[in-house]
């Protein structure tokens, strides 16, 4: 895994409608050309669909550090279906490699296991380790919308890296502080995703705008305006504040974007460059808008 930025390919196989196969593959074709070297994937987007077309993009190649998920799956198309069981997990996995087409896959995340502690632990973590241990795959662990869950996950297994979503952010920025330190302390590499919040932090307080995939509460609407309107005087746009804060965080390995096309990943990356005044930052922290402790890109 190399680089700030790497590339989850959710969006390509959750939203066929909007996305086509010959979109997908010129979103992950520059994604290449401009460096990205990491690209995320799991069963659970598309029913299958991402796993494919990042497949068909990975024909032949070896030279990109690819991670996908077990756990969560589609059936029927549509049903979402949590099974972390021995069976389930060797089913998922064997069906990841023929859709991805490799016979290893360098890192697996437990796919949002919240609600199946007991079972993620006592049988799907084993089959990872054992999965490890046999080379299949290169390194393990889990990915989640939350932090307590990965907290207890560092502390009793020996994973080895953690996907974190939607909890390190310009607009949560203390979730995650026990999570980071014990990641730190036991070697644990982290991955950041869904840095924008599900969208606010890209879109700002616009009508339409979500926050965690849902319509915000005012709260939420008032933080982001007033941090636009810093973002304006300074002349920095939101949405690169709002990816420049998380990478920063010492903790992070890695910050997923997640692009419909290979237009929004330009943009993506072109605000992930632009450059940010000392000043902007600044005033944030006078206005309490950004901890007085936080990470700040330098």
């Amino acid at each position: 895994m190399t680089g700030r930025f790497g590339l989850g390919t959710a969006p390509l196989g959750i939203y066929p409608d909007q996305v086509d196969a010959r979109q997908a593959q010129r979103c992950l074709e520059r994604a290449e050309e401009l460096g990205i070297r990491y690209f995320d994937t799991a069963p659970f987007y598309g029913a299958g669909l991402a796993e494919e077309r990042l497949g068909a993009f990975l024909a032949g190649r070896d030279d990109l550090t690819v991670s996908t998920k077990v756990g969560r799956t589609v059936v029927d198309g549509s049903t979402t279906v949590f099974d972390f069981g021995r069976d389930a997990i060797l089913r998922q996995f064997d069906e990841s490699l023929r859709r991805l087409g490799r016979d290893r896959i360098d890192m697996v995340y437990l796919h949002d296991p919240d609600d199946h502690w007991a079972a993620a632990i006592d049988e799907a973590w084993p089959v990872l380790a054992e999965l490890r241990a046999s080379g299949a795959v290169g390194a393990v662990g889990a990915g989640m919308n939350q932090a307590p869950m990965l907290h207890r996950f560092v502390r009793e297994t020996d994973m080895d890296v953690i996907l974190l979503a939607n909890r390190y952010t310009l607009l949560q920025q203390y979730e995650a502080d026990e999570l980071f330190a014990a990641c730190a302390e036991r070697g644990v590499r982290v991955v950041l995703g869904a840095v924008l919040n599900g969208g606010i932090l890209a879109t700002g307080a616009v009508p339409g705008a979500h926050f965690l995939y849902r319509p915000p509460p005012p709260e939420v609407i008032d933080r982001v305006a007033r941090i636009e309107a810093v973002g304006h005087r300074h002349g920095v746009p939101l949405i690169a504040a709002a990816l420049q804060f998380a990478a920063a965080h010492p903790a992070a390995a890695s910050v997923l974007l997640g692009p419909k096309s290979a237009g929004e990943l330009e943009q993506n990356l072109a605000a992930a460059a632009h450059p940010i005044p000392a000043a902007f930052w600044a005033e944030l922290r006078g206005l309490g808008l950004v901890g007085a402790d936080r990470p700040l890109p330098a």
